[in-house]
């Protein structure tokens, strides 16, 4: 594992002092979990911009279990569903 040096204000260190104390291990664990949610949510906007930019086709399509391709039914043939 890494380490990574960090400097912090006076008001954000007194919160996360309150919140995790410095002599319990319990801190790093906070704060690499701090890290990988704000991570997380950064990706999620990411996606929902791109969303926004090219929606999602909304039409059904049944797609092959096995390939995650589009199923072609043969004319004439009828969905079941």
């Amino acid at each position: 594992m890494n380490q990574l040096l960090v400097e912090l204000d006076d008001e954000t260190l007194a919160r996360l002092n309150r919140v995790a104390p410095p002599r319990e291990r319990k801190r790093s664990q906070f704060i690499r979990e701090a890290i990988r949610r704000a991570l997380d949510r950064h990706l999620e906007q990411l996606m929902e911009e791109a969303y926004r930019r090219k929606p999602a086709d909304t039409k059904e399509v049944d797609l092959d279990p096995a390939t995650w391709e589009p199923v072609r039914f043969a004319p004439g043939r009828r969905r079941t569903r």
